[in-house]
């Protein structure tokens, strides 16, 4: 099984179009147009009934202590941990691509509650919902795709892994406000096969991906 994007190439820089925040001249970051990436797979084995779809950042901070603070940077050997940018669940097995933008066009405040872009699937929410606790302005579900936001002041770029499953099974029955770490648990005994992409992003102007 084969996953490929045309918005970047395996181990190459993510698009700021495809971001949630790009670096600004001032203010450090502004928000961006939080496209998703173009998606394409094939060669999913026989007896695939649906695909599952995943988006993780394994660099997330781990401590707030340094984060976005003035005159600091958040440590190289701090311990790091998953952050998740996408879950969708239900892909029927006759779809193999998802158009770049199709699942998410803009940054929306408090979430978007019913992102389209993949017929008849379902889109959990992703760990937005969690940063954004306690924000008056932001607060909310994130459901669907919200693309890369990474520290402006990390000392690391971040990873993002996308990753397709081909299942043995054709629907996930999974409880609403489900979220990719409950993917990854219900898919676990039905993987038939995998793939993945990821891609690279910083907003640290210190450093240079290309």
């Amino acid at each position: 099984m084969k996953l490929t994007s045309k918005t970047f190439s395996d181990g190459g820089v993510i698009p700021g179009r495809c971001a949630f925040a790009v670096k600004a001249p001032r203010g450090h970051v502004r928000l961006s147009e939080n496209l998703n990436p173009e998606l394409t797979w094939s060669g999913a084995p026989a007896g695939t009934l649906s695909f599952a779809l995943v988006c993780t950042d394994p660099d997330a901070p781990t401590r707030p202590d340094d984060v976005n603070k003035e005159d600091r940077e958040v440590p190289l050997k701090l311990p790091r941990a998953k952050f998740f940018h996408w879950a969708v669940i239900n892909i029927a097995p006759t779809i193999g691509q998802i158009e770049e933008g199709a699942a998410s066009s803009a940054v929306t405040a408090r979430g978007k509650q019913q992102p389209g872009g993949i017929d008849g699937a379902t889109q959990g929410i992703n760990d937005y919902t969690g940063w954004f606790k306690g924000d008056a302005q932001m607060e909310g579900q994130y459901h669907g795709y919200d693309g890369p936001c990474p520290p402006w002041n990390d000392s690391v770029p971040h990873h993002y892994r996308f990753e397709v499953f081909a299942l043995d099974i054709a629907t996930l029955d999974l409880p609403a406000g489900f979220g990719a770490a409950d993917v990854l648990a219900a898919v676990e005994s039905h993987v038939l096969a995998s793939a993945s992409i990821t891609g690279r992003y910083s907003l640290n102007p210190r450093i240079r991906l290309n």
